[in-house]
């Protein structure tokens, strides 16, 4: 693969539509700036969030800010 473009290209034929830190426990949209600011050794690809959330990960509250004023909501038990 030659570039980002062509990487998240691949990722995304195969089903992936969210990256996350593998350090932080974050996850977010593939084309998001901090995802490619990332180390490559800290990043973990999920096909939706059910499936980061299930691995114990939070959604990125810049990209994803609406889902993580839920997580954030549901964590602090404020509904």
């Amino acid at each position: 693969m030659n570039g980002p473009g062509k990487t998240r290209e691949w990722l995304q034929k195969q089903g992936f539509t969210l990256c996350g830190n593998r350090r932080l426990r974050i996850y977010g949209r593939l084309n998001y700036a901090s995802g490619k600011r990332m180390k490559p050794e800290n990043r973990v690809f999920f096909k939706n969030e059910t499936e980061a959330i299930a691995q114990g990960y939070r959604p990125c509250g810049h990209c994803l800010s609406e889902a993580y004023r839920h997580w954030k909501a549901a964590f602090s038990g404020n509904h």
